[in-house]
C-alpha cells in the first residue's frame, strides 16, 4: 500500500447549493485531492451541486456520496456520471450505496436487498460507462437488452459506501473504491480484512482499489473545544451505533446506552459530559498537533486514504483550513520522509 496519500473532505448536505459548492473550492485551494457531498432521496439535490463543482474548481476530484440505484435508475445514473466526467475533465468519482429503506418507505418504493441491488448497479454501470449493455453481464441484473447503450458513456471509477461485512465482500470483488465509514478510525483495519476477501475471489488486490477511511474529524485551535464537539456528536449517535461493531472494536456498549438514555431524556449536557476518553476514540479530535499524531499513525499503518468529515469546529471553514493548511503538509511530508 505505497504511493502517495490521499485526502479527501465529506461537506456536509445540510448547508445549500452556494455554500457546498464554495466549501468545494475552498477544499481545492487548502490542498485537499477529494471532495464528497451527499445525495439522499428527500434530502440535498446532490446532484446538482456535483454538476457546480464540476464547473468552480479545475483540479480537485469530486464525488456523490452516495448516489442510490432504487430512486435512481442505473442507466440514469450511468448517464448523470458520464455527463459529469465529461463535464470536469474526467475528475468524477461515482459514490454508490444501497440507500435507505426508511426513506424508500416514505414513498412506497419497494426494493430488492441492499447487497444485491448495489451489486447489479455497479456492474450494470460499468459497462454502461464503457460503451456497453449490461443484458446478458453476469451479475448485472435482468431485462437489460441490447438496446441499453448511452448515448455519450464515459468510463468512471465507481465507489461503494459500505458498513456490513456483506457490502464491504462485495465491493472488494466488483469497486474501484470503498466509503467504509471507520468508527472508529482503525476500524479501516478490519474493512480491509473484508475487502481482501472480496477482492481474493475476483483475482484482484486490496491495493487496487482506493479505500477511504471514512473518520469523524473535530480540529480547533482550542483542544477542549475540538473535544466537546466530536463528543456532542457520538452523544447524537450513541444510539444509532452497531452494537456488534462496537464490541469488535473494543468499545463498552454500555456506556453508549447511558449515553443514549441521557440523550432520550432530553438532559444534553449530561449526555455530553458522559462521553468517556474511551468512547472518544471513535473519532479524532484536538489541536492540528493532536490530529497530525492520530493521523500520523494511521498513515504509519498502512492507511493510504483518510477521509475527512464533516470537519467539525466552531467553523466549518476554519477547520477545513486547518486540516488543508497546517496538517496535509505535515502527514505528506512526514510519508514522503518514511519512503
Amino acid at each position: 500500500m505505497n504511493g502517495e496519500p490521499t485526502f479527501s473532505v465529506r461537506i456536509g448536505s445540510s448547508s445549500g447549493a452556494q455554500e457546498i459548492v464554495d466549501r468545494a473550492v475552498f477544499a481545492e485551494q487548502v490542498g485537499f485531492d477529494q471532495v464528497w457531498t451527499g445525495n439522499d432521496i428527500f434530502g440535498s439535490p446532490g446532484l446538482v451541486y456535483l454538476a457546480a463543482i464540476a464547473m468552480r474548481t479545475s483540479r480537485i476530484r469530486f464525488g456523490s456520496g452516495v448516489m442510490d440505484p432504487v430512486s435512481l435508475h442505473p442507466a440514469q445514473i450511468a448517464a448523470y456520471a458520464s455527463g459529469l466526467q465529461e463535464l470536469s475533465g474526467d475528475r468524477f468519482l461515482l459514490g454508490l450505496g444501497a440507500g435507505s429503506e426508511v426513506f424508500f418507505s416514505w414513498a412506497g418504493i419497494e426494493t430488492a436487498s441492499p447487497v444485491r441491488r448495489t451489486r447489479e448497479a455497479v456492474v450494470a454501470i460499468r459497462e454502461l460507462v464503457n460503451g456497453r449493455s449490461p443484458a446478458g453481464v453476469p451479475g448485472a441484473g435482468h431485462g437489460w437488452t441490447e438496446q441499453a447503450v448511452l448515448k455519450r458513456p464515459r468510463p468512471v471509477p465507481i465507489y461503494v459506501g459500505a458498513m456490513g461485512p456483506r457490502m464491504i465482500e462485495m465491493t472488494g470483488r466488483y469497486a474501484d473504491g470503498a466509503l467504509p465509514l471507520c468508527l472508529p478510525p482503525s476500524h479501516v483495519f478490519h474493512v480491509m480484512e473484508q475487502l481482501k476477501v472480496g477482492a481474493e475471489k475476483a483475482g484482484r488486490r486490496v491495493a487496487d482499489l482506493d479505500v477511504a477511511a471514512c473518520t469523524w474529524v473535530s480540529i480547533a485551535d482550542d483542544r477542549a473545544v475540538a473535544r466537546r464537539l466530536l463528543a456532542t456528536h457520538i452523544a447524537e449517535y450513541s444510539g444509532s451505533l452497531s452494537t456488534a461493531a462496537l464490541e469488535q472494536n473494543g468499545f463498552d456498549p454500555a456506556e453508549f446506552a447511558r449515553t443514549q438514555a441521557l440523550v432520550l431524556e432530553g438532559r444534553e449536557e449530561d449526555a455530553i459530559a458522559s462521553v468517556t476518553d474511551d468512547m472518544m476514540r471513535l473519532g479524532i479530535a484536538g489541536g492540528v498537533d493532536d490530529v497530525i499524531d492520530q493521523c500520523g499513525a494511521l498513515l504509519d499503518a498502512g492507511v493510504r486514504h483518510i477521509s475527512f468529515g464533516p470537519p467539525m469546529g466552531p467553523d466549518t471553514v476554519e477547520s477545513t483550513r486547518l486540516l488543508g493548511e497546517k496538517v496535509l503538509p505535515v502527514l505528506r511530508a512526514e510519508l514522503s520522509h518514511h519512503h
